[in-house]
């Protein structure tokens, strides 16, 4: 395999794009490292013909030119579907319209309310979670499904893993794995650290605006869904997404859904959490 000198780092919406987002930009700005994204073929002649640089696709949608690149190394961070979900409908109800294009999107069956507004309007949490289930949830789910697992330059990581790597082992292994030649690792390592819940934005203070919006609760890595996914909600998931939880390697069959709570009070004080 040639000399790795393309870090490409892959992402879903909702598993890390923030955290990410922030530590490759620390890492651009401390080591002069050039930053990208990746979203068509033709940014292949952006890239440059010497020197490490950094290639990002929020969606994990990288064209199959860049995988094609001896070059080339991948960091792809997934997340457990049902976390997704909950994350995504708490947060696309208090999203800056700015941030996420697709709130503003407005259709005759929604009452010619944009998504923000009519989620807004749904009286349940039971409506609000299935509403997003079949709307942005289903396309990045469809995101994850497609990314080729076992590709020999990509290295796969777990938000949840990654949550609880206090000592950055992982994602310093995942860097070492990747080799980049003219990338700081230790230095790398120190970004990730610095953006992190657990680092360097432990404190809520120091946690800019942007960061609070997409923050539910604390540093911990635990399962969302045990206690702040409704079982009615649980089994419809289940009957729909099931194969893909397992594809996944987040759950081996549907047991899971009797772990969820069945009282809707429970459920909706949860899903409206900060």
């Amino acid at each position: 395999m040639s000399a790795a000198r393309f870090l490409c780092v892959g992402t879903h919406h909702k598993t890390g794009t923030v955290w990410l987002r922030r530590t490759l930009h620390r890492i651009m700005e401390r080591q002069g490292i050039g930053l990208m994204q990746a979203n068509r073929p033709k940014r292949i002649a952006d890239l440059p013909e010497s020197g490490p640089q950094i290639v990002v696709n929020w969606s994990s949608g990288f064209p199959a030119e860049f995988f094609a690149l001896p070059e080339a190394r991948f960091i792809h961070v997934i997340r457990d579907p049902r976390d997704v979900l909950l994350s995504g409908a708490r947060y696309h109800e208090k999203a800056a319209m700015g941030n996420e294009k697709f709130l503003k999107e407005q259709k005759p069956e929604w009452g010619g309310l944009n998504y923000k507004d009519y989620l807004k309007s749904l009286e349940t949490p039971q409506d609000k979670l299935l509403f997003e289930m079949e709307q942005k949830h289903a396309s990045t789910l469809f995101e994850m499904l497609a990314w080729p697992y076992g590709h020999p330059q990509a290295v796969e990581l777990r938000y949840e893993e990654l949550m609880e790597d206090h000592d950055c082992t992982l994602f310093r292994s995942a860097l070492e794995r990747c080799a980049i030649e003219g990338l700081d690792i230790d230095g790398a390592v120190e970004a990730f650290w610095d953006s992190s819940l657990f680092g360097g934005l432990k404190e809520k203070d120091e946690r800019p605006a942007r960061i609070l919006n997409h923050v539910t609760s604390g540093t911990g890595a635990e399962a969302q869904w045990r206690s702040k996914m409704p079982r009615s909600v649980a089994r419809i998931y289940a009957d729909r997404y099931g194969s893909a939880l397992a594809a996944l390697g987040y759950a081996e069959d549907d047991s899971w859904v009797e772990l969820c709570p069945e009282d809707v009070p429970a459920a909706q004080e949860a899903v409206g959490a900060k």
